[in-house]
């Protein structure tokens, strides 16, 4: 996959950290269509599975933990937040902007321009939990273009938990789809927005019971090449390959893989059995954990 953008070919000691964070496992959704552009920039990852899932929890609330999270993370050393949660970006993008002005955050919302552009029944589906509906970027969607099609949003309250469960291809997981699947299907839509990063991870079942005729739409490459593009702007990536110091034309290698941290706020064998199964990688989890005043340490 050849990046968007031009690499600024900094030595690896100097590389600046990803920090990506999500309620819990949905994050890594985005999180392997970053590693897959950005091979060699290290990922600082926090999954909060012990307030999970936010998308059940008041919009002030998801504010304070997700500064906490930022705060954590620059701490750790990242440069970029890349906010990997639809819940929390539509309730904390606009304040974490205010509070922390000199840095870049990458949020997601729903891909409701490409559905919209891409649809030929003018019907599109979007499922997302109640709190990314409530938000203002999602208010903001509907504004810019709700006149020209129709939006037909479902909100899916079961899918989160199963998908943090491990139950990706389960009988009860199946039923859940469908049944969140049957109103919008009912009204012929042709495009289906993934409206939580958690759902990509259901996306074969999604698939199956939307059928050949709906195109789904999963905005976690988007925002890998945005997140991308704002290393390059801070002249921050990490060069991909080895390049000899005097430009000699000699074959060039990939480096090897960037030292990721990972940590959750629950039990790290848990999240390490996540990422085995998620993204097919062996690696070691350490626990944060929440203090009383809202900061977020690392467990000693």
């Amino acid at each position: 996959m050849n990046p968007p953008f031009a690499i600024c070919h900094l030595p690896p000691e100097r590389a600046v950290p990803i920090g990506v964070f999500d309620s819990g496992v949905g994050g890594l959704s985005v999180t392997r269509e970053i590693m897959a552009l950005l091979p060699v920039q290290p990922i600082i990852y926090l999954a909060d599975q012990v307030h999970a899932p936010y998308g059940q929890r008041p919009i002030t609330e998801i504010g304070v933990l997700s500064e906490g999270i930022t705060r954590f993370l620059l701490a750790e050393g990242a440069g970029v937040i890349v906010i990997a949660c639809n819940t929390a970006s539509a309730a904390a993008l606009h304040e974490l902007r205010a509070h922390f002005p000199d840095v870049p955050f990458v949020g997601m919302e729903p891909a409701v321009k490409p559905a919209v552009e891409g649809t030929r029944s003018g019907q599109v589906g979007v499922i997302a939990t109640a709190a990314t509906f409530q938000g203002e970027l999602f208010a903001s969607l509907l504004d810019r273009y709700a006149g020209r099609v129709a939006i037909h949003t479902q909100v899916c309250a079961e899918l989160v938990p199963l998908v943090e469960a491990g139950e990706l291809d389960s009988p009860r997981a199946r039923r859940a789809v469908e049944q969140y699947l049957a109103p919008l299907l009912a009204a012929e839509i042709d495009q289906l927005v993934l409206g939580c990063t958690h759902y990509p991870f259901l996306r074969p079942l999604i698939e199956d019971a939307a059928g050949a005729g709906v195109t789904i739409i999963d905005p976690a490459p988007a925002v890998a090449r945005q997140t991308g593009r704002v290393l390059a702007q801070r002249g921050w990536l990490v060069e991909s390959e080895a390049r000899p110091a005097n430009g000699a034309n000699v074959e060039q290698r990939p480096r090897s893989h960037p030292p990721h941290r990972f940590y959750t706020t629950a039990d790290p064998v848990r999240f390490e059995t996540a990422l085995r199964d998620l993204l097919g990688i062996q690696a070691s989890v350490q626990q944060a954990v929440w203090q009383q005043d809202n900061t977020l340490l690392p467990a000693r």
